[in-house]
């Protein structure tokens, strides 16, 4: 029997608490940086097997130490959205909460964090379970803030490599809209930096009916978003990537008035950093120069928030983790991730480390039905998505752990 075989042993036994968990997750979402519940569910589970347990930046870690041997990281991050869930499932969250800003929203786990943090929490009772095959040290790490790109920062801010082993490697899965009991790794970029910027631009209010004494911010945004446009179609080479979208123009409170000022939130992807760099120069090039233009009194204002980092999986752990997943599930349950260009931050907690690391993909749904993360129908199949998420983390961890890798 296989260090994997011995291990897995024992995944009916988790199997039955770890189904109960995950719906009990889905129904109670909890919004970035206030994970109060989830983070109390996990530190007692943690504390159950024996880990030593490190609560740091908001987020919980449990360290389970086997004899001498690598050290291996995996992070699940544990926030909801503030989306209201439309699935129609028993177990759907109807929760709601009071937002940063002081808004109602609804409350849903939309993007499979509630699978990943079961799925890790079985992986390190099984490994718990059984010590035997394997030596070394395994470090979960349950991260809050994903979505708002704040969480990692927090936890390394906070002390968190000084508090934990250094890792040799580290390791991030998430579940996606690929057909359940598959795995998608990826060598190289895989995720994309992302940035969001708030614009400001300046005018002169005045009355509807006299446009000629002031400076209107509404034309001037509309110019600015339509130039925008040009700078993946004309500034970025046709064989790079890169996305820029405005998700946001307002300005103004009534037809007759012209308002003072407008305000562009604007979305920024690229999977090469000197890519990345460009773009960002060209929007504020082409917004100061529009406002130039315009003859607006003072000059825009430029405010970055939820920036991502670039997720590059290194290539000898994504061909190591590959070959492993390969001779567990099989060659065809085994797939290619692709370069997606959402945004993870789960990057920083290896980059603070100076360790390598990849990030994989877990399918969640029937075949040719798959729904896009963030989306009120996110709804995966609890099995075999949580079977298969428990199994490639153990799988990935054992081939460096386990006694006959070594």
């Amino acid at each position: 029997m296989s260090v994997v075989e011995q291990v897995l042993g024992h995944l009916d036994a988790t199997r039955a608490w770890q189904e109960d968990l995950y719906r009990d997750l889905h129904a109670h979402p909890e919004l970035s940086l206030h994970e109060t519940r989830t983070r109390a569910i996990i530190a007692e589970r943690l504390c159950a097997v024996g880990c030593e347990v490190v609560e740091v930046g908001g987020g919980v870690v449990g360290i389970l130490t086997n004899g001498t041997g690598p050290v291996v990281l995996h992070r699940a991050d544990m926030d909801g959205l503030p989306v209201t869930e439309e699935t129609g499932l028993p177990y759907a969250s109807t929760e709601t909460t009071v937002d940063d800003s002081g808004a109602t929203v609804g409350l849903m786990h939309a993007c499979g964090h509630d699978a990943h943090v079961t799925c890790l929490l079985g992986a390190v009772e099984l490994l718990a379970t059984e010590p035997g095959p394997w030596s070394g040290t395994f470090i979960a790490v349950f991260q809050p803030a994903e979505e708002n790109a704040e969480g990692a920062r927090a936890m390394i801010e906070a002390g968190l490599t000084s508090l934990v082993p250094r890792p040799d490697v580290a390791f991030g899965q998430h579940v996606l809209s690929h057909e359940a009991g598959v795995v998608a790794t990826q060598s190289g970029p895989v995720l994309s930096a992302g940035d969001s910027v708030r614009i400001s631009v300046f005018g002169k209010g005045s009355h509807g009916s006299m446009p000629h004494l002031g400076v209107d911010p509404v034309v001037l945004a509309a110019s600015i978003v339509l130039r925008l446009q040009t700078i993946v179609a004309r500034e970025v080479a046709p064989t790079d990537f890169a996305v820029v979208t405005v998700g946001s123009s307002t300005a103004g409170t009534k037809s007759n008035v012209i308002s003072d000022r407008a305000t562009l939130l604007v979305n920024l992807r690229a999977y090469d950093l000197d890519v990345r760099a460009q773009v960002m120069a060209a929007v504020e090039r082409i917004v100061r120069g529009e406002c130039d233009a315009a003859g607006s009194p003072q000059p825009p204002t430029f405010e970055y928030y939820d920036q991502f980092p670039l997720t590059d999986n290194h290539a000898d752990v994504t061909a190591k983790v590959t070959e492993a997943f390969r001779e567990h599930f099989g060659s065809e349950r085994v797939v290619a991730l692709g370069r997606i260009p959402a945004s993870e931050d789960f990057s920083r907690l290896p980059d603070a480390f100076g360790t390598p690391y990849t990030y994989w993909g877990v399918g969640g749904f029937p075949a040719g039905r798959g729904v896009p993360n963030h989306s009120p129908f996110f709804a995966p199949l609890i099995q075999p998505t949580l079977d298969t998420g428990t199994q490639a983390i153990v799988v990935a961890a054992l081939a460096y752990l386990g006694k006959d890798n070594q």
